[in-house]
């Protein structure tokens, strides 16, 4: 067995779901403004808002460290060392707000490995709260002690978030392989006439599952697996009033609520930062076709 390979079984403790569930509905009980929790999830930038976040108190603790570690370590580097543990401490709670956001939108096994990785985070940051108070009160070994400490769980801690995002497909976007492996040819989806108006129908272009919706004259293909975790749009709930442009067509995910305009994929409400693909559509002898947008310099799939 490869050495982090342990990390898998943490999504398989089924007793974390207790604390995990708690914890999710906390979340929620204090981030209920959806507008507030957009923010955090990052849809106003495109990107998740976490991982940029973190940087701030990891550099912070980890400039700290590197202070402490000095052999020629004075007053000056003391102070320093102090003051970028506050920074640190400050800067970690919008990283923690917009990692909690995202944890809550999570399914249960990532929901397991991110209880795991909050409370090593958590504990790092009491380790570096308490270096704090005791290098206040003249205790400066024990200070620099629990400063050691905070950053060997920040680094456990900083393990766990990646491979919740590289190993469990958190934050990631789910949608992206559409443009890599859709057909570059039209593909039939079927006869007009077999679409109800306004009622999101489930077809397959290749082997990519799309979502068709038509409104009135107007026909919209997205890819059907949400870009936040591939759940099932076509199973989702139209809207008219959604759209940030007024009458904007919307679709929303059935499983966490991603809002996403028919027009172009794009992203009203989270958890989802990423925009669903689209697809070229027309009508041929009363027949629905559809074809993926490319994006330039990446080939269609076969």
């Amino acid at each position: 067995m490869r050495p982090f390979s342990a990390l898998d079984r943490i999504a398989e403790w089924s007793w974390l779901d207790k604390p995990a569930s708690a914890l999710r509905d906390a979340v929620f009980a204090v981030l209920r403004n959806r507008r507030f929790r957009d923010v955090l999830h990052g849809v106003w930038l495109g990107h998740p808002v976490h991982p940029m976040l973190v940087q701030a108190p990891v550099g912070a603790f980890l400039s700290a460290g590197v202070l402490d570690a000095s052999p020629e370590r004075g007053a000056g580097e003391r102070r320093a060392a102090e003051s970028l543990i506050g920074l640190g401490v400050v800067t970690s709670l919008p990283a923690t707000l917009a990692g909690a956001a995202d944890f809550a939108q999570g399914h249960e096994e990532q929901q397991r490995t991110g209880l795991v990785h909050a409370a090593t985070n958590g504990a790092a940051l009491t380790s570096y709260v308490l270096s704090l108070r005791w290098r206040a009160g003249g205790r400066d070994r024990a200070g620099v002690l629990a400063g050691w400490t905070g950053l060997a769980l920040i680094a456990a801690g900083g393990l766990l978030g990646g491979h919740l995002s590289y190993h469990q497909s958190t934050g990631v976007n789910h949608a992206d392989a559409v443009p890599h492996v859709a057909p570059e040819d039209w593909t039939d989806l079927g006869a007009l006439s077999e679409l109800r108006d306004r009622v999101p129908s489930r077809r397959m272009v290749g082997e990519v599952p799309v979502v068709v919706v038509r409104d009135g004259t107007e026909l919209h293909v997205l890819a059907d697996r949400c870009s936040h975790a591939s759940g099932p749009l076509s199973d989702g709930t139209l809207s008219w009033r959604a759209g940030s442009s007024g009458n904007a067509p919307c679709l929303q995910c059935p499983w966490h609520g991603s809002v996403f305009r028919l027009s172009d994929g794009g992203v009203e409400h989270g958890p989802a930062t990423a925009p669903q693909p689209t697809f070229h559509t027309r009508v041929v002898g009363g027949r629905v076709q559809a074809r993926v947008r490319r994006i330039p310099g990446v080939p269609a799939g076969g």
